[in-house]
C-alpha cells in the first residue's frame, strides 16, 4: 500500500515538473536572425545550465532517503530525455549533440 503511495506520488510529481518545465522553457527560436544554418544548430535554445537540475530538485523537495534518490535519478533520465529530443529537433549532431544534451541536462 505504502510502496503504490508513493509510486504515484513519484509519477505525478514528475509529471508535473515536466508540464511546469516544459512551459517555462524558451522556444526553439533565437532571439536574434541566424544567418547560417550551422549556427542555428548551435545557437537555437541554448540551454540554461543547472535549470532542469534544480526543477529535479524541487520535485523530489519533500520526499526523504531512498525515496527523494529515485525521485531525482528518474527526473534526471526525463530531463536528459528530454535534452536529446531537443537536440533531435534542432538536428544537433555528432560531437556537438553530445555537449548539448550534457549541457542542457546538467
Amino acid at each position: 500500500m505504502k510502496l503504490s503511495v508513493v509510486a504515484l506520488v513519484s509519477a505525478g510529481s514528475i509529471l508535473l515538473s515536466v508540464a511546469a518545465f516544459a512551459q517555462s522553457t524558451p522556444g526553439a527560436a533565437p532571439a536574434a536572425p541566424v544567418a547560417a544554418s550551422a549556427q542555428a544548430n548551435t545557437a537555437a535554445a541554448a540551454p540554461v545550465p543547472g535549470a532542469k537540475r534544480a526543477a529535479c530538485q524541487t520535485s523530489a523537495q519533500a520526499l526523504k532517503g531512498q525515496d527523494k534518490r529515485d525521485q531525482m535519478q528518474l527526473c534526471m533520465a526525463q530531463a536528459h530525455l528530454d535534452c536529446l529530443k531537443q537536440a533531435i529537433d534542432q538536428k544537433v549532431v555528432g560531437p556537438q549533440r553530445k555537449d548539448f544534451v550534457k549541457s542542457c541536462a546538467h
